[in-house]
């Protein structure tokens, strides 16, 4: 089957069709801009542009960077403070005319790892750790989605959140080294073991291609790995999303 996914970023809108079969994108990735507003209503319009530039007609997915509950926003995240409370799949669904199912950016990579990538047949407690602007989370228990998991947003110290400390715009902000980073990452991963107690955990996110750069620095006992789909992980989870149809 196949479906549109569409991944929404702070600096970026991408989509591209994907087969649900096999997970590969059919299309070339194609990217807007995410408006500097990012408002709901500037954002609705790009998503439509996305859908039109594909001429498609039919279900689709959404990773979204934010904490989304029955497709609604529980907060705004690194958007605009508008979000927050918005219905994204009824506001999508009106831009476009088509359903539209929207799930958290991390859940959505998740997806594509577990149906498609290097967490497919990995039972038990399965995290995918998304690096990016934040650190975003997604949880799967036997495969299954346990959406919501905002692991990024565990307090540490004086940061009123581990992201704040760790993830990957952080790094550059601070121009660290990856030996300095990946003990903070560490950090990060030290305290998700103790609460969670994970069976596997996995990288993904544009750091997940430096893995090789930082991986020494990770001393937890849960087996760390790199996911293998890196930028198109959220497209393929999102299509995912939408062949599952799966309240989130």
């Amino acid at each position: 089957m196949t479906l549109l996914g569409i991944d929404i970023g702070g600096s970026g809108m991408k989509g591209a069709l994907v087969d649900t079969n096999t997970g590969e994108l059919l299309t070339e990735r194609f990217r807007i801009p995410t408006p500097k507003s990012r408002k709901p209503e500037e954002m609705a319009e790009v998503f439509a542009q996305i859908v039109k530039h594909f001429d498609y007609n039919g279900p689709i997915g959404c990773g979204f960077p934010t904490i989304i509950k029955n497709g609604t926003c529980k907060a705004y995240g690194n958007l605009s403070k508008k979000w927050l409370g918005v219905n994204a799949e009824e506001l999508f669904s009106d831009y476009t005319g088509m359903p539209v199912t929207v799930i958290n950016d991390a859940d959505a990579a998740g997806y594509a790892s577990m149906n498609y990538g290097v967490g497919k047949g990995k039972q038990g407690l399965v995290l995918m750790i998304t690096i990016g602007t934040g650190l975003g989370s997604g949880a799967f228990w036997n495969g299954e989605l346990l959406p919501n998991f905002e692991l990024g947003q565990i307090p540490y110290k004086n940061y009123s959140k581990f992201e704040l400390f760790a993830a990957a715009s952080i790094k550059e902000k601070e121009n660290l080294s990856y030996k300095k980073w990946g003990k903070r990452f560490n950090k990060f991963l030290e305290h998700v073991d103790i609460i969670i107690s994970p069976d596997l955990i996995i990288i993904g996110g544009g750091t997940s291609k430096d893995f090789d750069e930082f991986k020494e620095y990770i001393k937890i006992e849960t087996p760390v790995i790199a996911a293998e789909l890196q930028n198109y992980a959220g497209i393929i989870g999102a299509a995912t999303a939408a062949l599952k149809k799966k309240p989130v």
